[in-house]
């Protein structure tokens, strides 16, 4: 059984109530449950922290074992070459989500320190850009 990671990074533990005309009103967690009962067939885990350090090491903790990861890295996209560079140090594929369509938003967040070292982006489809990513990782 293929097993991969959602990993969020700071703020999305609070979706559903964050600006919630960017965001949406929905919840990560109730979501997630949604991800499961859709793919069944694999081992999803969901992992958030909102401290840089933590979230890198659990890129090194499962870069090893896992088949993917579907990796939301929030504001530290724009910001944290640590993370794009722990991303290029792991075997396993990564797939960039944002909810949004960043390069509709701030300039600041038209860059990402992640992308060159993911397998591909994905942005823009809501909450769904989670599936997409889980369903790149299976092809």
């Amino acid at each position: 059984m293929k097993k991969i990671l959602v990993l969020n990074g700071p703020n999305l533990n609070l979706l559903g109530v964050r600006e919630k005309s960017i965001y949406g009103d929905q919840d990560f967690l109730s979501y997630f449950e949604e991800l499961k009962k859709r793919f069944t067939t694999i081992q999803l885990e969901y992992f958030q922290s909102n401290s840089e350090g933590i979230l890198i090491d659990k890129i090194h903790e499962v870069g090893f074992e896992y088949d993917g990861i579907v990796m939301n890295a929030g504001a530290y996209t724009h910001t944290s070459i640590a993370i794009g560079d722990a991303i290029a140090a792991v075997r396993t594929p990564v797939i960039e989500v944002h909810i949004s369509n960043v390069h509709q938003r701030e300039e600041f967040r038209h860059h990402s320190f992640l992308a060159k070292n993911c397998q591909g982006v994905i942005c823009g489809f809501g909450l769904d850009s989670y599936r997409l990513g889980i369903e790149a990782l299976l092809v």
